[in-house]
């Protein structure tokens, strides 16, 4: 395995640059809007091992040669199937107590995307987007016409039931509660809006390719979608740069976020590290959003900035080597290997 330099990190903008474009390399998150005050250490701990195993086993299909895409569905679908975040199993619920899952996946060196919405069956999202992306003439699927879908192609699906978890229950009748009183408590607030996952990924041939899964916002309403399966705005992958988004999703559907960001890298020829931190950080609060992001370029440049308490992030190089982190104030202990993430075998 090639030695990879993590050459920098710089405070909150969790920007690295690596060595060598060809070197595969690895970036995920679990969602931003983390609340420090709220962790308690045996959650942090259980994270903290899942994006270590995310990294784990995503990477180990870049090591092989694997395309870049290979790399982001065996990540994502280790949080989808983790109730820790919210997707797949562990998915935030509507105002109807259901589970409406969204996902998106796009392949940076031929445009191509395929992204789903609205589903409830689908046991991992990321896998049906990227069906689509394969396997399909469309870009995105919705509601049951994606479940038709993913039954002629194979993809699991299970009972609506298997996505319940008693505290994302719990968070739906805070909210609620919240709704009734017309008094929105801010964590109710922060929780309806934050939880996704994402991973970019260049592999050996230094191809690019970014995607996100999300189970969107507690108490959402009337079909509502966000950004992550939207490409352009919670997702997108072009040869220079992919970005995956988490945070308030309006917002980024109304700047185009995950676009944005890559179109300053593309065509502006700005720095990842700049052209991030303008969106997320700038633009996206101007007009009264926040969150995070990741972005990865083609010469394997990093960038993880974010504007909330936390993010869960994550990045893996050619040292093999999984590195987490969650707060706003850890660089050094970001630098830190991830905890034991057990198995790294299916």
């Amino acid at each position: 395995m090639k030695l990879l330099g993590l050459i920098a990190i710089l405070g909150l903008s969790g920007v690295l640059a690596v060595s060598h474009a060809t070197t595969p390399v690895l970036v995920i998150h679990g969602g931003s809007g983390v609340i420090k005050r709220d962790m308690d250490p045996a959650r942090e701990k259980e994270i903290r091992a899942a994006l270590g195993k995310a990294l784990q086993r995503g990477y180990a299909q870049l090591d092989a040669g694997k395309p870049a895409l290979d790399g982001i569905t065996a990540a994502l679908t280790v949080l989808e199937d983790d109730p820790n975040f919210n997707a797949g199993k562990g998915s935030v619920f509507t105002h109807d107590g259901r589970n409406e899952l969204d996902a998106a996946i796009m392949d940076g060196s031929s445009l191509r995307a395929g992204a789903i919405a609205g589903v409830q069956r689908v046991k991992n999202p990321i896998l049906l987007a990227r069906a689509v992306l394969e396997k399909s003439p469309h870009v995105m699927l919705i509601g049951d016409g994606a479940e038709a879908f993913a039954r002629d192609v194979g993809i699991p699906l299970v009972d609506p039931s298997y996505f319940r978890t008693e505290p994302r229950w719990q968070q739906l009748q805070k909210a609620l509660k919240e709704d009734r009183d017309g008094k929105p408590h801010a964590d109710v607030e922060t929780a309806k809006h934050f939880g996704t996952v994402g991973a970019v990924a260049l592999d050996a041939k230094g191809h690019l390719a970014a995607g996100t899964s999300t189970g969107g916002m507690t108490d959402k309403r009337w079909g509502r979608v966000g950004d992550s399966p939207i490409i352009g705005a919670g997702t997108y992958a072009n040869a220079d740069c992919a970005v995956s988004g988490t945070g308030w999703g309006e917002f980024y559907i109304r700047t185009v976020a995950a676009h944005a960001i890559c179109m300053r890298v593309s065509l502006m020829h700005v720095p990842l590290e700049r052209a991030a931190a303008e969106v997320i950080n700038q633009d996206i609060p101007a007009m009264g959003g926040n969150g995070g992001a990741i972005a990865l370029d083609a010469k394997g440049n990093i960038a993880m900035p974010f504007n909330t308490d936390g993010m869960y992030r994550g990045w893996v190089g050619g040292d093999g080597v999984p590195h987490v982190a969650i707060y706003d104030d850890e660089p050094d202990a970001a630098m830190a290997p991830a905890e034991d993430a057990g198995d790294s075998g299916e």
